[in-house]
């Protein structure tokens, strides 16, 4: 399959999940959607995406540079977190629906956000985490979930612990 052909199903996949109602089936209609999106995005051959990290005072940044043409499939977010869109143009299809960005722009993700970014310039965007740790792998054990499963267990522990 081609790569026009692929960010051209994506596209299609995407208004699909937007035209979905807000039902709890729905929602699982949407997830089902990206991790059929995110199967068959594996089969393509993968862009490098040049990541870096920062560190300061309790925060880590995370920035990617995703290039023009691209569709990049974020993971499952475990904690609420900011977006920074930095440069650049994307749509952005997420379980809430799908949206067109234009940088500069800030918003907040929810837990449990998965993002499917389909990039129409090159695209500078950031993410923000509250933590003290600076190893990388120990803080996406704390703020990426495997799966949905693991993130509603995961919140069940949570409530029980108090």
């Amino acid at each position: 399959m081609s790569q026009d052909l692929a960010i051209s199903k994506a596209a299609e996949m995407c208004v699909s999940m937007e035209n979905a109602c807000q039902s709890v089936d729905a929602l699982n209609g949407r997830r089902e959607s990206i991790a059929g999106l995110v199967a068959k995005m594996k089969e393509l051959t993968q862009v490098e995406c040049p990541v870096k990290h920062r560190f300061s005072g309790g925060l880590y940044l995370r920035e990617i540079l995703m290039p023009a043409g691209s569709i990049v499939i974020g993971k499952i977010h475990a904690t609420e977190h900011f977006n920074i869109i930095i440069s650049g143009e994307c749509i952005v299809a997420t379980t809430e629906g799908v949206k067109h960005i234009k940088a500069p722009y800030t918003f907040v993700s929810e837990p449990g956000i998965q993002k499917c970014v389909i990039n129409l310039t090159d695209v500078i965007w950031q993410t923000t985490h509250v933590t003290d740790k600076t190893d990388v792998a120990e803080i996406e054990k704390d703020v990426i979930a495997e799966d949905y499963d693991k993130l509603q267990v995961d919140y069940i522990m949570k409530k029980l612990a108090g």
